[in-house]
């Protein structure tokens, strides 16, 4: 089959998902219709299967060239099995046996499964899960992945983040979370999950009453009642994802590439914290953030081997012109407070200097910095504490801003350019052109090239209004949409995610902003100097 015929297969694929049609049989999920209402490692009212069942569907992630990473959950012990075929038929499919799913790690499990030869190309895969003993296998449950730019060097992704958040859970009465089957419609390559991908911290009601009083409905499962805790808790987070047909049909046809924030464990969170919520009897957050970890690398399709600590902050490539940097702006930083002085940390020195050195030897036309949280958006942590970069203080870079300072001047001296930034965080969609001549005239930091960040979010979570930029680094609004106040529900329709073209040859870069039906908002394009 030629590459052509390969994009063309699995186009046809995600347009059924666009229309609603991937959690019963239209892209293979078959029998996890039932098992679905499973979370953790158990749920009311199941009846158990003679043979194993796989009971979230299939996902895939950290794709290098010419291997993905697959992911399954079984509902007991069992052997992961994937095969694996460059056509949708599975003519000449190769078998691959993975790993035992067992309850060390929640019954998950994860296999890097290679292309069968082809740099770049579409992966077809389907995957079982086996008894033990071999004498009873699950039903199959399939998706794929691509493994590389198409010839001519293009690439095309989307991001955003954010999702489950502010009680706004998956209401069956919309038929849930439509806005990842606009996603799969653009037919990208991969997913750039920009952080919140659960909120841990956010319970669910079974009911709200809007302001118009209008009533949203939110499927219910025990562990999205209370905040996270245990590391069942946190696993069901995960799970609770899982249960909408247009996030399992968007995240078995593309792959992802996962990065985390706060929400994974709780709001604002900072290592060494110690909490005064009376809403947890645990309060030392770095216990919490341990379990929160290891959920998160159980229930998400990412490779912690290629990340450079074993955690989350790693480098992707796609074909000569793109490379992401997935940052962690989380795990490293100092204390939420003034973020003020003469240097402060949010990355940490050995990521800072990984990240100049990353982008500085990268001999992609394109650099993604794939951000957790924007630089010049203030975004504070209650009345005198700062959770982002900026600390709305005038004049030179101090606090968090230092280390980025330090970071961009690095860059301006090795030459590097063509650098983009991408974010969520804000609950907002927003285009931000950084300019060394406006910060100069703010009296702020100026030595660094220019550069565009770019914002979007949420994708199932309270809209908010567009917030304010500090002036350090001389940030220029070109577009913002933000809700107003009383119109932050999903039911209002800021909802956004954000579409990444890379042409043929790779000189140009498209970047639009959307809503939540696809619609485009904004876009620009970009001439790689």
């Amino acid at each position: 089959m030629s590459p052509l015929s390969r994009r063309l297969g699995r186009r046809t694929l995600l347009r059924s998902a666009a229309f609603g049609t991937v959690g019963l049989g239209a892209v293979g999920l078959g029998a996890v219709a039932l098992p679905l209402g499973l979370t953790g490692c158990g749920g009311p009212g199941l009846v158990r299967s003679e043979r194993p069942v796989l009971t979230h569907g299939v996902q895939s992630g950290d794709v290098l060239s010419g291997s993905g990473l697959v992911w399954t959950r079984a509902d007991r012990p069992s052997r992961m099995i994937v095969e694996a075929a460059d056509n949708p038929e599975f003519r000449n499919a190769r078998r691959l046996v993975g790993p035992m799913l067992t309850p060390d790690t929640d019954l998950t499990g994860r296999l890097r499964v290679p292309g069968g030869g082809a740099a770049a190309g579409t992966v077809y895969f389907r995957v079982t899960a086996e008894d033990p003993d071999g004498r009873a296998a699950s039903e199959a449950a399939t998706g794929s992945f691509r493994t590389g730019p198409a010839p001519d060097g293009s690439a095309r992704f989307v991001w955003s983040g954010d999702i489950v958040g502010q009680g706004w859970g998956i209401n069956p009465d919309l038929g849930g979370m439509k806005i990842f089957s606009a996603m799969a419609a653009r037919d990208p390559d991969f997913f750039l999950c920009s952080g919140d991908t659960v909120y841990a911290d956010g319970p669910l009601k079974e009911t709200v009453t809007l302001p118009d009083g209008r009533t949203w409905r939110n499927l219910m499962t025990p562990e999205k009642s209370k905040v996270a805790e245990t590391l069942a808790e946190f696993r069901g987070q995960f799970a609770y994802n899982l249960r909408d047909e247009h996030f399992r049909g968007f995240t078995s046809r593309v792959p992802q590439l996962n990065q985390w924030d706060d929400h994974e464990v709780l709001n604002n969170w900072y290592p060494g914290e110690v909490l005064t919520d009376e809403r947890y009897t645990e309060k030392r957050v770095d216990v919490l953030a341990g379990r929160a970890f290891q959920a998160f690398h159980e229930w998400v399709p990412l490779d912690p081997r290629q990340a450079v600590d074993g955690r989350v902050y790693r480098r992707s490539s796609w074909g000569p012109h793109l490379d992401i940097f997935v940052i962690d702006m989380r795990t490293y930083r100092d204390a939420n407070g003034a973020n003020t002085g003469p240097a402060g940390r949010i990355l940490g020195q050995q990521q800072a200097r990984w990240l100049a050195d990353g982008l500085a030897s990268s001999r992609a036309t394109w650099k993604v910095v794939a951000s957790d949280m924007p630089i010049g958006v203030l975004v504070k942590d209650g009345d005198a504490a700062w959770e982002a970069v900026a600390n709305g203080a005038p004049g030179v870079a101090s606090g968090r801003e230092a280390e980025i300072a330090e970071l961009l001047r690095s860059l301006k001296q090795r030459g590097v350019r063509n650098v983009v930034w991408l974010t969520a965080d804000v609950h907002y969609t927003a285009a931000h052109r950084y300019s060394p001549e406006r910060a100069a005239a703010a009296g702020g930091f100026p030595d660094f090239n220019e550069f565009w960040e770019f914002v979007s979010g949420p994708l199932q979570a309270g809209a908010g209004a567009a917030g304010q930029l500090d002036p350090t680094f001389g940030p220029e609004v070109a577009f913002v949409r933000g809700a107003p106040p009383d119109r932050s529900s999903p039911l209002d329709g800021f909802q956004h995610f954000g579409e990444v073209r890379v042409a043929p040859g790779g000189r140009q870069m498209t970047v639009t902003l959307r809503g939540q039906a696809g619609e485009e908002l904004w876009a620009t394009t970009l001439d790689a100097r």
